[in-house]
């Protein structure tokens, strides 16, 4: 099978649209380029491919009935929720169906009592918690992107936000995934109750990046809403004083609700995007907010403000009220698009380090600035040693994209390297299929394959994502042996650009 077949065989195309036409509505299956092509990427759009057809049900009946002719017909399926992911997990083929489950955007239920919210893969992230709000309960999980993403692309990413220092990432607020296999045959994982019969496979499922099963509905943990919140904003004169004092609050015992760092770059394209009253003179930022009751919040602020001065901040500020202190955060999650002012076209990465590496990484990431002649502001979750650097690029520019990839590629393996990971939340997908040869060894490759096998023995399911081939490892491998980083001569050999 040709994983990123560039074109599409129109007979084999008529073929498919015309069987799922016959279980879908006629709106609901499409074929023709200009009906397609708005689904050609996802958030990393440097990778484009029109799928052969696009199918779009309503309920977990319809996607039933399309993977099992997708199955009988032996038709890659690539499923996609809102589009926002950022590794290319979505990527469709030129010879395969992209299953949309943006229909699928029901909350099919909100129990105040137990704290659970069980709602289709099509849900947008904030609109569980905008459901949840009456009762006093939120979902805990925030990405940046929660207005757009959904919570079927959150399983597939295990996605996390600025407060997964304290409340975690999908994994720890997601109760039970049930779904489809590649055959159409239903399964499930986890449960509502405190525990569930059999291998605890829930943990599997989240962050398979659609490799196992398509979710058709997840059952999410609820809490309560704190009483209050309250964010500190303290500069430091130096990136690698702002990593330590990241590690520092940690190291004290204290377990902030969010603690982000962004580097002088990142604060000025967004203070003139925002207007958060960042301190622009400052080599870095840390976000650090407290929630709980008014008297948890006043005595941890405290107790933070004490571990950030002793760890050199030259400034501290704390917000007043709700106002100033969502101010505070709408920069950083402004971020993204704050950058997207800036340059053409932007690169977000992310990688994982231990936090006390986190001064050694930014230094890394300058010295590739200058390797590599491009620009990167850097955002992070800092609390768990998550980082977002953003390379800045002109794809109308020659050679920048490749140069973009090769400076992301080494700083990938620069994590792994201090003994990290290739990826905190976006996942794989295209992106790092490369860094995956990097950081497991063939035997360990072997396993994850045999595990994909076990649940989709004809691997139909987002086919060519996630889990290299061993001749693809070989191939990275002996560019390294010939010298320099296989990334920058070989980034995504064999993968269709735009």
């Amino acid at each position: 099978m040709n994983v990123f077949a560039g074109r599409i065989d129109f007979i084999r195309q008529a073929q498919v649209a015309a069987r799922l036409g016959a279980v879908l509505p006629r709106a609901a299956v499409l074929h023709r380029s200009e009906d397609t092509r708005p689904y050609e990427c996802d958030g990393l759009s440097a990778y484009r491919q029109l799928p052969m057809v696009v199918a779009l049900p309503a309920d977990e009946a319809q996607v039933q009935a399309v993977l099992r002719i997708c199955h009988e017909l032996q038709v890659p399926v690539v499923a996609r929720g809102a589009g926002t992911g950022l590794s290319g997990g979505a990527l469709p083929m030129g010879d395969g169906v992209l299953l949309s489950l943006a229909k699928m955007k029901k909350i099919l239920a909100v129990d105040p009592v137990a704290r659970i919210a069980r709602v289709q893969p099509g849900v947008r992230n904030a609109a569980i918690s905008e459901a949840a709000a009456p009762y006093g309960l939120y979902y805990a999980p925030d990405p940046s992107s929660q207005i757009a993403c959904t919570i079927g692309g959150n399983v597939a990413e295990n996605s996390g936000g600025v407060h997964c220092v304290k409340y975690g990432l999908t994994v720890h607020n997601v109760m039970r995934v049930r779904g489809l296999t590649a055959a159409g045959d239903l399964v499930e994982f986890g449960s509502e109750a405190p525990d569930a019969p059999g291998y605890d496979l829930l943990a599997l499922a989240i962050g398979s990046e659609g490799m196992l099963a398509v979710t058709t509905e997840v059952s999410v943990r609820l809490i309560p809403k704190p009483e209050t919140a309250c964010c500190i904003m303290a500069s430091f004169d130096d990136v690698e004083k702002a990593g330590n004092a990241v590690a520092d609050v940690i190291g004290a015992g204290i377990i902030p609700a969010g603690l982000e760092m962004m580097d002088r770059p990142a604060t000025h394209a967004v203070e003139q995007f925002v207007h958060a009253g960042y301190d622009l003179e400052a080599a870095a930022l840390l976000l650090c907010e407290s929630d709980g009751t008014p008297e948890e919040v006043r005595e941890e602020v405290a107790r933070m403000s004490e571990v950030l001065r002793a760890s050199g901040a030259t400034g501290i500020r704390v917000s007043q009220n709700e106002t100033e202190r969502l101010k505070f955060w709408a920069g950083r999650k402004a971020a993204f698009p704050a950058v997207g002012r800036i340059s053409p076209d932007y690169y977000c990465m992310d990688g994982t380090i231990p936090r006390r590496r986190l001064g050694e990484i930014l230094h890394f990431i300058a010295a590739m600035e200058i390797k590599y002649g491009l620009r990167c502001p850097n955002v992070f979750h800092a609390g768990d040693g998550n980082l977002h650097p953003l390379i800045l690029f002109d794809a109308n520019k020659p050679d920048e994209l490749a140069r973009t990839e090769a400076f992301a590629g080494e700083v990938l393996e620069k994590c792994v390297e201090v003994g990290g990971t290739i990826t905190g939340e976006h996942g794989v997908g295209i992106e790092k299929i490369n860094q995956m040869c990097t950081q497991f060894a063939p035997a360990e490759l072997a396993l994850f394959r045999g595990v994909k096998t076990a649940f989709d023995p004809e691997g139909l399911l987002n086919p060519g994502k996630n889990i290299p081939t061993l001749h693809r490892c070989a191939e990275y491998g002996r560019m390294h042996l010939k010298g320099g980083t296989a990334a920058a001569q070989q980034p995504h050999a064999g993968l269709p650009r735009f």
